[in-house]
């Protein structure tokens, strides 16, 4: 490994550079592995600092210009930014990866219930709370908790829980940048950044790539510095430029790779050569059970809990800005989710290109590398390094709302509240709230060097455990009945249950990737997901704990209802 002052030394990159490409300045650079992809991607993280920079200029200094842009963002930013902030490495990456392993129906299980379910949760919670929000100043789900349920005490719950599911979260799109921005960059310097398999052979999906460890350090701090400067604005206008990146080269992509793999006239041909190539048990969702197939439709009722989501909401301009975010999702996420999950389950056919990266020091098929290791084989090397671009678009156009509303919570919920509105300037809860997002950002990096887990499973048990929470807010918003002894016991009940399943989880054989479970009724046997449990303890718990509690104050209802 490199030295840390080696790395960091002015002329880094030139430095890679001139020991990788070919002497002789007759552009032979092109032909080099990796080095088109490092020089683009290179540029692209440029071009996002660029960005935060320039927005930083348009910054007023209060609160609400960093947090929640003032309140003025419109249809098509509203849109663009909500569709990137969901559109994580579990989408893309972790799609193409679980298809691989799985087979198409996690197109299924995921992509389809998440179009139409976002889309109710923008309709049926977004917009409510954006209504109360407005009129009664909230910025974050605890100021709104704290309100309707008379409870102090319900923030303090809710900081450590929402904070400690974030950051899986934030894990995911960590640990996904950097394996690609490795496998990319594989061939770049086998001398400086060697990855062997098992036998001692180089590893040919990832041997000499940029390493993981340093990848993902350089999407963090470019992250860091736009969230930090920019606040919700750049981060709104960064998601937007990147959410149409990833959309037009995935679909670049998609065709590139189509066309390759297939090697026919057409790409309608190409497609059935591929279809016809992939195993049977890979083509269709017959190994995958009815019961776990729809104890997964749960899962996306996570958005409705998710603490970044509701930082966006509050910056629409009105209630007709959600129109179109209701009414694109769907067709958006199909727009991403089709081509990474059939790109995925191509891997496993007859026309896959040999020799699968492996997880170093295995002879495992790495599936979180499947979709950039076909992205670098299968395309030229412009081609390449722009849809390298394209995929950690997706990654980071999540990572940057994520670390901007947590640091919006604790300067918000814990540092403003408990000292005193009054007692703190607008330039303090800023400084406060960048103080905390870097913070964030280092715990998130230095957790992101255990590599865990898949991306598909972190993801996974993380949106299990905010879809456990969504009884509470749908509640909250709808039934005067909710108390605050309620929807305490409601999370207790839903982290408890998440907490059991997890640490079930660790020790299964598979780890973290068994993330189903079975349950026996009636001498039959059932495949479900671990969701179902979290949802159902926390809604069962608020309700039957609400009606035999005292109710809130009749003035806080009418405030509410």
């Amino acid at each position: 490994m490199i030295a840390w002052n080696t790395l960091f030394r002015d002329g880094f990159a030139f430095e890679i550079i001139a020991q990788a490409a070919p002497a002789g300045g007759d552009g032979s650079w092109l032909t080099h592995p990796g080095l088109p992809q490092f020089l683009i991607i290179l540029v692209y993280l440029a071009l996002l600092l660029a960005l935060g920079i320039f927005s930083s200029r348009l910054f007023s200094g209060t609160k609400a210009d960093y947090q929640v842009a003032s309140h003025s963002i419109g249809p098509f930013l509203l849109l663009m930014s909500i569709f990137g902030t969901t559109m994580t490495a579990f989408a893309l990456v972790g799609s193409s990866g679980e298809a691989f392993k799985e087979g198409v129906g996690v197109y299924g299980m995921l992509a389809s219930s998440s179009g139409i379910i976002h889309s109710l949760c923008f309709f049926v919670i977004g917009v409510r709370v954006w209504k109360l929000a407005r009129t009664r100043g909230y910025t974050t789900q605890i100021e709104f908790f704290r309100d309707r349920l008379e409870s102090d005490f319900i923030g303090l719950l809710l900081f450590p829980i929402l904070v400690g599911l974030v950051i899986p979260y934030l894990l995911v799109g960590v640990i996904g940048g950097g394996t690609v921005v490795q496998t990319l960059t594989a061939g770049l310097s086998p001398e400086w950044f060697p990855v062997l398999t098992a036998d001692g052979t180089p590893n040919r999906g990832l041997h000499g790539g940029i390493p993981p460890w340093l990848g993902s350090l350089m999407i963090c701090f470019v992250v860091l510095v736009y969230v930090f400067m920019g606040g919700m604005r750049g981060t709104t206008w960064a998601n937007t430029f990147q959410t149409l990146v990833f959309m037009v080269l995935g679909v670049v992509t998609f065709v590139m790779i189509a066309n390759k793999l297939g090697g026919q006239e057409g790409l309608m041909a190409n497609l059935r050569v591929l279809g016809e190539s992939i195993p049977e048990n890979r083509a269709t969702r017959s190994e995958m059970s009815k019961s776990l197939f729809f104890t997964y439709l749960l899962i996306p009722l996570s958005v409705g809990m998710f603490p970044h989501l509701f930082q966006h909401w509050m910056t629409a301009k009105s209630a007709n800005s959600f129109k179109l975010p209701v009414v694109c999702h769907p067709i958006f996420i199909m727009i991403v989710w089709v081509p990474c999950v059939l790109v995925g389950v191509w891997a496993t056919g007859s026309l896959a290109p040999p020799r699968l990266p492996l997880i170093p020091g295995t002879q495992i098929v790495n599936a979180n590398a499947v979709l950039p290791f076909l992205v670098k084989t299968q395309t030229g090397p412009i081609l390449g390094g722009l849809l390298a671009a394209g995929i950690l678009a997706a990654i980071m156009s999540s990572l940057d709302s994520q670390f901007l509303c947590i640091g919006t919570i604790f300067s918000n919920d814990i540092y403003t509240h408990y000292k005193g509105v009054e007692n703190v300037s607008d330039s303090q809860q800023v400084f406060t709230t960048r103080m905390f997002i870097i913070g964030i950002v280092a715990v998130t990096y230095l957790l992101s060097l255990g590599n865990p887990t898949s991306v598909f499973a972190l993801g996974v048990w993380c949106f299990s455990g905010f879809s456990a929470l969504f009884p509470v807010v749908f509640l909250a918003l709808y039934w005067r009945g909710l108390t605050a002894a309620g929807a305490i016991s409601g999370i207790f009940a839903a982290i408890t249950s998440w907490s059991i399943l997890f640490y079930h989880g660790l020790n299964a054989p598979k780890g973290l990737r068994e993330f189903h479970y079975y349950w026996e009724w009636s001498g039959e046997q059932y495949e479900i997901m671990p969701v179902l449990v979290m949802v159902l303890s926390c809604l069962v718990t608020t309700v039957v704990v609400s009606l035999f509690t005292p109710k809130p104050k009749p003035e806080t209802l009418a405030k509410f209802f």
